[in-house]
């Protein structure tokens, strides 16, 4: 914050794990000049965009791509198409996106696209594709507008006492409680309801863990999201498991806290 106050910055791109920690533990107000402010990798919390417009007056706007096909959905600037607080946009120019039995999809005859398959993998890409169309494996949502709206990796989507759940939507509101850096969700087995879900929370300083935490935070969870699918269970932890350009991994998590050495 610092360094965009003193060199200026008018146009910052960051990774959504940055924007959080920003959020979450950026106290001081900088005197910034930023136009414009995006984000990639994962989705960002609608919370993080709020906390930005009301200190900086400038959206965060989130876009969605992956190595495969580049940046396919995006909130574009200078455009004048209107600007939806956690949506990842429009299909960007060049592409034909949609979405196909829930998964994002971009058509194979759109003039951006150029992915051939996965190299010595033609199972792999067998699998990618479907008729004329490269499934993503990213499920999402389409509203009457043409906005897409991010769900969750396919994975990582679960059913929880016939729900179905993406991380994304409970980690949202899991950031809006004053004690919550940031948190990862994943879903536990369980015999009755298929799945129960478990978050793993890294605290703001100042707050230290306990079970009075964990029954404060499942209460917020529960007023703010569903009387119907509660959040079971909680682990603090130190830090959350990322790849290098700050995706949660939540593969990792799923293996349970004896597996991941930063539980405390």
């Amino acid at each position: 914050m610092q360094f965009l106050e003193e060199n200026k910055i008018t146009n910052f791109t960051w990774a959504p794990t940055a924007y959080r920690m920003i959020a979450g533990n950026v106290k001081k107000k900088y005197d910034l000049v930023l136009e414009r402010a995006s984000s990639a990798g994962e989705p960002l919390n609608p919370e993080v965009i709020r906390w930005f417009m009301e200190r900086y007056n400038v959206p965060i706007k989130d876009h969605y791509g992956q190595t495969e096909v580049g940046m396919v959905v995006y909130n574009g600037w200078g455009y004048e198409h209107e600007f939806k607080m956690g949506s990842m946009g429009l299909p960007a120019p060049g592409y034909e996106v949609d979405v196909i039995d829930e998964i994002i999809a971009v058509k194979k005859t759109s003039p951006g696209f150029h992915f051939l398959g996965y190299l010595n993998n033609p199972e792999k890409t067998q699998q990618a594709f479907k008729g004329e169309w490269y499934l993503t494996g990213d499920v999402a949502t389409k509203d009457n507008e043409g906005y897409f709206w991010f769900v969750g990796r396919k994975d990582d989507v679960v059913k929880v006492s016939g729900y179905r759940i993406g991380p994304f939507e409970v980690e949202s509101v899991l950031i809006e409680h004053p004690a919550v850096l940031e948190s990862a969700v994943v879903a536990d087995e369980d015999p009755v309801r298929g799945h129960v879900l478990h978050a793993y929370i890294v605290l703001k300083k100042g707050y230290t863990p306990s079970d009075e935490l964990k029954k404060e935070i499942i209460e917020f969870v529960k007023s703010r999201y569903s009387k119907t699918v509660h959040l079971e269970k909680i682990d603090f932890v130190n830090s959350l498991p990322k790849t290098e350009s700050g995706k949660i991994q939540r593969f990792l998590l799923k293996k349970g806290k004896d597996n991941y050495a930063s539980t405390r």
